[in-house]
């Protein structure tokens, strides 16, 4: 897990209004800098991010993976994988 590539900065640039109301990056540089403060990770599957939302405390008890694939700090990046932003 971790390490952004530039897809996945792309794709958090380009679509981090799902999570915020204002945009908290304008470029590459920024989005890498918020993410890592964020302590954000990106998953190559639901199932792991679904292993990390729970090992992180999150109560995701009733939510199916479906859930958890629209819950506004999952990002479902075009390659397959996923990029987590825990605030």
């Amino acid at each position: 897990m971790n390490q952004f590539d530039e897809v996945c900065l792309k794709y958090f640039l380009k679509h981090q209004t799902q999570l915020f109301r204002e945009e908290v990056a304008s470029n590459l540089e920024e989005a890498e800098e918020f993410l890592e403060d964020c302590l954000a990770v990106v998953c190559e599957s639901l199932e792991e991010v679904r292993d990390y939302l729970e090992e992180n405390g999150a109560d995701i008890t009733d939510m199916s993976l479906k859930d958890i694939e629209e819950a506004s700090e999952v990002f479902a990046i075009p390659d397959g994988r996923y990029l987590v932003v825990e605030v």
